[in-house]
């Protein structure tokens, strides 16, 4: 698949089955995600990834721990049933900002990074989807992920494959927020 194929018909897909990435596939990924926009080299992200049945058992525990903390009640619960359930594998993008550099830069670089995590699975034949929400806010989760007190997980980037195939082009009109000079 070609670079522009995959900018152009990457979706995100809240259906995943198995398979996911092996591990020779999830290094290939993370190395993408490592060669982002990254001023001053100061790999301002790190990743979890979450592939094994302990480790997606643990993940969808701590999913079901926050929702059960929320004030949000059962429909919290469902959708922590259903997000757990989401995807075989998980890859957790954790901002982690050096002190004393530009943080507006280094969380680009680290949003860089997640989408660079969404298009390397596309080139393996993978799908995905980014999540956020209360999750990426849950103290469980930070905890679990050793986030320091500066560290913010930005993203779960789910990744499986898509019992329907999905690769046709947005055919974005891109003449509604592009001017030429």
């Amino acid at each position: 698949m070609d670079i522009l194929n995959i900018l152009t018909t990457r979706r995100s897909t809240k259906t995943l089955n198995a398979p996911a990435p092996d591990e020779l596939q999830w290094d290939t990924i993370l190395q993408a995600a490592t060669q982002v926009p990254d001023h001053g080299h100061l790999t301002p992200w790190r990743f979890v990834v979450i592939h094994s049945a302990a480790g997606m058992a643990r993940f969808q525990q701590i999913l079901r721990d926050t929702a059960e903390q929320s004030p949000f009640g059962a429909e919290a619960i469902a959708k922590a049933e259903r997000v757990g359930k989401m995807a075989p594998a998980v890859a957790a993008v954790i901002y982690s900002p050096k002190k004393g550099k530009p943080e507006w830069e280094q969380n680009l670089s680290a949003g860089c990074a997640a989408y660079a995590i969404q298009l390397a699975a596309k080139a393996h034949g993978f799908d995905s989807v980014w999540i956020s929400g209360m999750w990426v806010h849950s103290p469980l989760l930070r905890q679990a992920f050793a986030c320091t007190e500066q560290e913010k997980i930005i993203g779960l980037m789910m990744v499986g494959t898509s019992p329907a195939v999905v690769d046709m082009p947005k055919n974005t009109d891109t003449a509604q927020f592009a001017e030429y000079w």
